[in-house]
């Protein structure tokens, strides 16, 4: 065996070994506890098109009933995903509405709607891999008929 095959091959191993440790290490995805009396859907009257939305295309990183792929898994991918579930669930929760205040709620639907309509939400890199998860004009649109009942 030449030496380049040998360093190569120990290059890949490392690495191989690596990859192996690095999944005991990191984040884990989680989905807390919910109380349902606490969620968006159990407090605000929302029309069918408007929670079908929310469902399909904001459930993942804005409530604890994220469905976690296999990839947020497998490290490092899944602590990239991690984070922007935590970075969403930061911003705004659905499944603990009961915690915002009637104003503070009314701004975050109004938020929604500002960001759907700037196509900033759902965020592109979750579009590639969800793609039912892109907004069309009357998704945008039941969204943004919350935010004019919210007032």
């Amino acid at each position: 065996m030449t030496t380049t095959r040998r360093v190569l091959l120990g290059g890949a191993g490392i690495i191989a070994a690596g990859g192996i440790v690095m999944q005991f290490f990191g984040p884990r995805p989680s989905n807390p506890p919910t109380d349902p009396a606490a969620v968006l859907f159990a407090r605000v009257h929302i029309p069918a098109n408007a929670a079908a939305v929310l469902q399909r295309a904001c459930r993942d990183c804005h409530s604890n009933e994220t469905q976690w792929p296999w990839y947020s898994h497998v490290a490092p991918v899944s602590w990239f995903v991690i984070d922007h579930v935590n970075h969403g669930r930061s911003h705004f929760n659905y499944s603990n509405w009961a915690k915002y205040s009637a104003e503070e709620g009314a701004k975050l639907i109004d938020d929604s709607c500002e960001l759907a309509r700037k196509g900033a939400m759902p965020m592109p890199s979750y579009i590639r891999m969800h793609a039912d998860a892109r907004l069309s004009a009357d998704d945008i649109e039941a969204l943004c008929s919350l935010s004019r009942a919210a007032h």
